[in-house]
């Protein structure tokens, strides 16, 4: 059931915010879960999926048309404003969904922390690293699933949520996250296996799902901390 598979970019403004997307390709794993559920059972196992628009609604719009909107707090409601949502469908069926945190601050992340201890939303752990306009610290121990296993755990049945950690092996087929800069990379201090430089504005990340989940597995190159420096 490797079929899922889960692109992110991560778009560094020099105005110091930046915009995240996370795109989840499910159409494997929909094909697979449809083929093992009866024909009676379609419509209510996968009725989800086909709430969520196909062009991009906020949370906080999405939220307050299905009359579940979760606060009042102002700082939550602006945040909410900014995290955005869409169905992909092909031939009318969905494939997947893509997630969007448009233009954040160094003071929406901080606000996200808290926001997200509730939500449990599917964001890229890079998006919390610092970010002023010109340089990215990278702290490597950011390169985990860890949010995205909170928030498939908060969707799971209580039986099956401990198992989350130990399946996204089995979940994931391919797993990246690209972080683009508007200005040209300068130098990059540090090395990973999992992080190469694409060309003069970008850096990707691929990660090895079998050495994330093996402690055992040792890297030849895996420093702490890498400092990406932009003209």
């Amino acid at each position: 059931m490797q079929s899922c598979v889960m692109n992110s970019e991560i778009v560094y403004h020099r105005d110091a915010a930046s915009t995240s997307v996370i795109d989840f390709d499910t159409r494997e794993f929909m094909a697979e879960m449809k083929a093992m559920t009866p024909d009676s059972l379609q419509q209510n196992e996968f009725k989800d999926f086909d709430k969520l628009p196909t062009s991009w609604i906020s949370l906080y719009d999405l939220e307050k048309q299905e009359g579940k909107l979760s606060t009042h707090n102002q700082d939550s409601i602006k945040i909410m404003k900014k995290i955005f949502m869409k169905n992909k469908k092909e031939n009318n069926e969905s494939v997947g969904f893509t997630f969007k945190m448009e233009h954040f601050t160094r003071d929406d992340y901080q606000i996200m922390k808290s926001f997200n201890k509730e939500e449990k939303l599917p964001a890229d752990q890079n998006i919390f690293n610092e970010w002023d306009g010109k340089t990215l610290v990278i702290n490597s121990e950011s390169f985990n699933l860890k949010n995205i296993e909170e928030a498939l755990r908060s969707k799971s049945p209580k039986e099956e949520a401990d198992r989350i950690p130990g399946m996204m092996g089995m979940f994931f087929r391919k797993i990246s996250t690209t972080l683009r800069f508007e200005n040209k990379i300068k130098s990059v201090t540090g090395q990973h296996d999992w992080l190469k430089q694409t060309d003069d504005y970008s850096v990707k990340i691929d990660y090895d799902l079998k050495a994330m989940y093996n402690k055992k597995t040792k890297l030849k190159h895996a420093d702490e901390k890498i400092i990406i420096v932009t003209e």
